[in-house]
């Protein structure tokens, strides 16, 4: 399993929901973000590598913070393993080793390629001595990632069919005072204002809709997947664990955008005129197709009111 965040990749850095709230970038982490709006419900981790790693680099100042407000609830020099679980290409693991530095942060991931790419991202900046990977199927390998002083897992969760029994067991893999992070949830990224000029005002908010009707799909095919309310801080305490706060962070990329922002939008938007097709009527699907059409002037190559924006909310838990 992957984190993402488009189409609800889980990554963070990872892929996630994007805004189920994407796993940033696998992470991530992040869609939803992940632009996994297939019309299958699978998604191809590696195919999407590229489009997490970009998508967790935007959001990673959030993720610093965020990473930076867990120092306060867990004292850095006291941290000395941590898990991202679902870790895509590597994103926030660095982040997170850069925050606890007494700490071996290993990245957790269903795909060899994104380890191969966090192994190598954390060698790029100075951190390879600290960083390691672990190819892990979950939930099924969650005893065998070992204990921990905070794992994080970045829109990870909501890819595993029963949440509830997984929390438990990720509860179980905590040393006394170990810190449990979720993010998942948040705000669905924006791109562009309701009226862009083409076609019905309100675009985004009906790709939402269709990402959330695919996202429940996504769930419902999960191996024993159960239909559990995504009410995080009561899933926390169920499983034995005393919450300790949740805040949300936001990444807003003002236009004028960079090439890098503009590069992603384009991606993200292509994913879905690929995966969501029939979902859409033939208006969205038409407005789809001029923004992804780079001779048309209103299209996303040319445009100067593209912005990225979007938050991720962080639950948090500590064992006693």
């Amino acid at each position: 399993m992957s984190q993402h965040s488009e189409p609800h990749a889980g990554h963070d850095g990872h892929a996630g929901h994007e805004g189920h709230g994407g796993h940033g970038g696998h992470g991530e982490g992040g869609a939803h973000a992940h632009g996994h709006h297939h019309d299958s419900t699978h998604l191809d981790w590696n195919e999407l590598a590229p489009l997490l790693e970009r998508q967790a680099e935007i959001a990673s100042p959030a993720y610093a913070d965020a990473a930076a407000w867990l120092g306060t609830l867990a004292p850095a020099q006291g941290v000395r393993r941590i898990l991202d679980v679902g870790s895509g290409p590597g994103v926030v693991t660095g982040v997170l080793a850069e925050a606890f530095p007494a700490a071996e942060a290993v990245a957790v991931d269903g795909t060899p390629e994104l380890l191969a790419r966090a192994l190598a991202r954390a060698e790029a900046r100075g951190l390879g001595a600290r960083v390691s990977t672990l190819h892990a199927e979950l939930p099924e390998d969650i005893a065998g990632l070992g204990q921990a002083d905070l794992i994080w897992a970045g829109n990870s969760v909501h890819h595993i069919g029963d949440q509830r029994a997984a929390l438990v067991e990720f509860a179980g893999l905590l040393n006394p005072g170990g810190l449990m992070v979720l993010v998942e949830g948040g705000l669905p990224t924006r791109h562009l204002p309701s009226h862009i000029g083409i076609g019905r005002p309100g675009l985004e908010a009906r790709l939402d809709a269709v990402n959330a009707e695919w996202f429940g799909e996504m769930r419902a095919e999960l191996p024993g997947a159960k239909d559990e309310p995504d009410d995080w801080r009561a899933l926390l305490a169920d499983a034995g664990l005393t919450p300790a706060g949740t805040r949300t962070f936001l990444t807003d990329v003002p236009a004028p955008v960079s090439p890098a922002v503009r590069e992603l939008a384009l991606a993200h938007f292509g994913r879905l005129r690929e995966g969501c097709g029939t979902r859409l009527d033939a208006d969205d699907r038409a407005t789809l197709d001029r923004l992804l059409d780079p001779a048309d002037e209103l299209s996303l190559h040319h445009r100067t009111d593209l912005f990225h924006l979007t938050a991720r909310t962080v639950h948090t838990a500590r064992k006693g």
